[in-house]
């Protein structure tokens, strides 16, 4: 029944639907029914009325909240829509490339609709995925959407469920797949009344974002496991962005992540196309990638911070907080043939050995997904800048060969291909001060830690911070933005066309470099990519072959070297 309702906490049920209340029965193992019936249709306005509540709740499984998270539901039929990917195959993971985007901060109107009209951009580009910052319901008009409280539904300012639905068939009929970000390891600070209903949290048991999810609890799973196959049946999407797994406590016999895992390979073969499921992961341990035959959970791929962190660092030279471990072109080299930096050894920002090895002779390297720049690693800094804030057109360009001809799948951040200059900054829009004003003194806290200037913080609250957020499309118009969006076309362009650029053997990736020169080549079967670091033009031992690419000057060949400009990368046809 389309107004069941899981509320094992109440002891009196009834919803109030279109005006018109009607109790609920129990009807075992904490569920309840309409004693009546009550008609379903789109587009009803309803609540749930808890023992002696007067103000109804909105529904745990709501689909759309036009008053905001903590007014009525109302209802939505996503059968109602009239698909035109028929023809949508899917997406295979392996040899893509994914760009991340907010909604909200993507296009000035920040709506699905508006969206749609940048996708011909992206497929320009080269891309084959694009990845979608959280949409579901959080409190406020604007959010980076990890504060969501009801994670069935779509955020009513970027155009509800039926936008949704519009966008996924716009990007599918441009042959773009669509990644969803979703955030199962805890709810946002303003309008979670799901421990009204039931035992959603474990009281006992905290991460950094809140309250654990309460995993021990088969019905939680299951309203997770739900959530995650409705974004690839009512929506169509082919995989998901799983948000920092390692807060997901789960002492159960079958990891929820490898339950997931099972049901999306199940719900794969009866769609007849693949589904991926990424996970964000802050322990380094390959065990989510495993098969699970191989008693891994068998997710299709996760992020790697420790190839972001080598890169940011030989690129900028930053090294202060979780960077320090990272200064030298060794850790790059170590994280491009061998997948993790830290895979047991000592983490000096935790203080402590992290992670654990990978396979590398079972595990392909398209099971990593990297990047220089995304939501995280810009919006997470204290004034959110990009590289683009430090680095010149020469040095971006450097960024870019080292993520797209890298051995994992690349990840672009929106607007990095064209080398945007509008900062990603931390903004919401809380109605509640006090919650605003400790969402702002936790960041500072961060920023201290790290060793940034606490001082130069935004106003997350502020309007001014969000709207600064928003790409700026102009800029595409201006000569070395669309120098550098050319570069970033042609290497995705070059990264399909040789095969040994997506070889997904580990043993096909060795690299040489120099510390003292600041030179670093990393071999593929049939190519060499050669970069120059430095800031004066450098000689590289390379392999005789044709050079293919060069992202500045003209690379003279001097015997067995390749001369390079300075901040400059070239790729070499062994």
């Amino acid at each position: 029944m389309a107004f069941d309702l899981w509320a094992p906490r109440a002891e009196r049920v009834s919803i109030l639907a279109n005006g018109r209340r009607t109790a609920l029965d129990p009807v075992g193992d904490g569920w309840w029914s309409p004693r009546d019936n009550v008609q379903w249709s789109a587009d009803v306005d309803y609540g749930y009325l808890l023992d002696g509540d007067t103000t109804p709740l909105p529904d745990p499984r709501s689909r759309r909240q036009p008053a905001g998270v903590h007014g009525l539901s109302r209802s939505f039929d996503a059968a109602r829509y009239q698909w035109r990917d028929a023809s949508w195959q899917g997406r295979e993971l392996a040899g893509s490339t994914i760009y991340e985007l907010h909604i909200g901060s993507f296009t000035p109107e920040g709506t699905l609709d508006s969206a749609i009209g940048r996708l011909d951009h992206l497929t320009m580009l080269g891309i084959d995925f694009v990845e979608v910052l959280p949409v579901n319901g959080f409190n406020g008009t604007h959010n980076w959407g990890y504060d969501g409280v009801l994670w069935y539904t779509v955020h009513e300012g970027y155009g509800g469920p039926a936008a949704y639905q519009r966008f996924v068939d716009a990007c599918h009929e441009r042959g773009l797949g669509v990644i969803q970000d979703v955030v199962y390891n805890h709810l946002g600070p303003s309008g979670n009344y799901l421990p009204r209903f039931g035992p959603y949290l474990d009281d006992q048991s905290s991460n950094t974002w809140g309250t654990t999810v309460n995993l021990a609890e088969p019905e939680v799973r299951e309203y997770i496991i739900g959530n995650a196959l409705m974004w690839m049946t009512d929506y169509h999407v082919d995989g998901l962005r799983l948000d920092a797994v390692h807060a997901l406590v789960d002492a159960s016999e079958k990891h929820i992540l490898q339950e997931l895992a099972e049901r999306t390979s199940e719900l794969s073969r009866q769609l007849g196309r693949p589904l991926t499921l990424i996970a964000e992961s802050d322990l380094n341990n390959p065990k989510l990638i495993t098969p699970i035959a191989d008693g891994g959970y068998g997710l299709t791929a996760q992020w790697s911070d420790d190839y972001h962190h080598c890169a940011h660092v030989a690129l900028t030279g930053e090294t202060s907080g979780y960077y320090a471990d990272f200064d030298s072109l060794e850790a790059l080299a170590k994280t491009m043939t061998r997948g993790f930096f830290h895979d047991g050894t000592y983490s000096s920002f935790r203080g402590r050995s992290h992670g654990v090895p990978i396979d590398t002779g079972t595990v392909p390297t398209w099971r990593l997904v990297t990047f220089t720049q995304d939501h995280d690693q810009i919006g997470n800094r204290a004034t959110g800048d990009r590289l683009t804030a430090t680095l010149d057109v020469d040095q971006l360009a450097i960024a870019a060969v080292l993520t797209l001809l890298g051995p994992f799948t690349p990840m672009l951040f929106m607007g990095e291909e064209w080398g945007a200059t509008t900062p990603w900054q931390f903004f919401t829009s809380h109605p509640e001060p006090e919650l605003g004003l400790a969402t702002a003194r936790g960041r500072i806290a961060e920023f201290e830690k790290m060793g940034w200037d606490a001082d130069s913080v935004p106003d997350p609250q502020d309007q001014a911070t969000f709207t600064r957020s928003k790409l700026d499309w102009s800029e595409l118009d201006e000569p070395a933005h669309a120098r550098l969006f050319a570069l970033y076309g042609d290497l995705i362009a070059l990264r399909r066309s040789i095969p040994g650029l997506t070889d997904p053997s580990f043993a096909s990736v060795t690299c040489a470099f120099d510390e003292a020169a600041r030179w670093f080549r990393i071999d593929r079967p049939g190519v060499s990519v050669a970069i120059n670091f430095s800031a004066t033009e450098r000689d590289v031992p390379a392999p005789a072959g044709a050079v293919i690419l060069a992202t500045s000057g003209t690379p003279v060949r001097v015997g067995s070297l390749v001369r390079l400009a300075a901040h400059s990368a070239a790729v070499l046809r062994a």
